[in-house]
């Protein structure tokens, strides 16, 4: 037998760097663009197809009732750097927040922000061409409206929390950073008019339904209150419009005492 000492294995724990909702979305984004890219390179038609069917076009969501888009929209990206860059902010900001709130729930806010950002988009492109036109026939695909619905539970939930502003060596609080994000791709909206290719109305869709879900508790909980509130005075009130009324009648048994 050797007598060399032994040492115990270390074995990565792949937990500690990927959680499970991010471990799927990120396989299930891979695999798709893997699917894109081979029709690409072999079938171009078929490639075409398979955006205009799955991506989020507002014409066919709404005239052609093909419900399905905003949900497998988010699976489609545009290229490599779409995807890599998609991807590294969802593991980025996503997998403290999946251990905050739990798989189940953030596999809901996923989702509830993707396609919340994909009605957005839908209702802004009919009101800029009722009639459909322009962008209404243009696919839209990528996770970026959810991710930034992600952007925004980060800064609720994780304010001050210091992050480097790439490419430069400076670190800001990550409420900051997302505000920044925020302001950008508002003003994009107003000012690209669609020519950087790029869907600024769905960045913030994603980030105004992630908002509103996660206050949707304190607007329960106030209008509640509210409610309450009013039941109370009203009772208040009805009972000392009955104490008026009723104050110099005799009581309708006589009094006994007994000692």
């Amino acid at each position: 037998m050797s007598q060399f000492p032994r040492y115990p294995r270390v074995r990565s724990q792949w937990r500690e760097f990927v959680t499970p909702a991010i471990r799927n979305l990120v396989l299930a984004c891979v695999g798709v663009f893997l699917i894109q890219t081979l029709l690409q390179l072999f079938n171009p038609g078929a490639y075409r197809l398979m955006n205009r069917e799955f991506g989020l076009v507002p014409f066919d969501f709404l005239f052609r009732l093909h419900l399905w888009q905003p949900v497998t929209y988010i699976f489609l990206h545009g290229g490599l750097w779409h995807i890599l860059l998609n991807m590294l902010f969802l593991w980025m900001f996503g997998v403290d927040l999946e251990r905050a709130w739990g798989t189940h729930r953030f596999y809901t806010y996923f989702f509830i922000t993707g396609i919340g950002a994909a009605c957005i988009n839908v209702l802004a492109e009919m009101v800029v061409h009722p009639g459909g036109a322009g962008a209404s026939f243009i696919p839209t695909i990528g996770a970026s409206g959810a991710i930034y619905g992600i952007l925004l539970a980060s800064a609720v939930m994780f304010p001050d929390r210091k992050i480097w502003l790439i490419p430069f060596p400076v670190t800001i609080p990550m409420k900051i950073y997302v505000i920044g994000a925020g302001a950008i791709e508002f003003f994009l909206t107003l000012g690209s008019g669609g020519g950087d290719n790029v869907s600024h109305v769905t960045h913030l869709g994603g980030m105004l339904v992630g908002y509103l879900y996660l206050r949707r508790g304190s607007w329960f909980y106030r209008a509640r209150n509210g409610i309450s509130d009013w039941q109370r005075r009203r009772a208040r009130r009805k009972f000392e419009v009955y104490m008026r009324k009723h104050r110099n009648e005799p009581p309708s048994h006589p009094d006994h005492w007994v000692n």
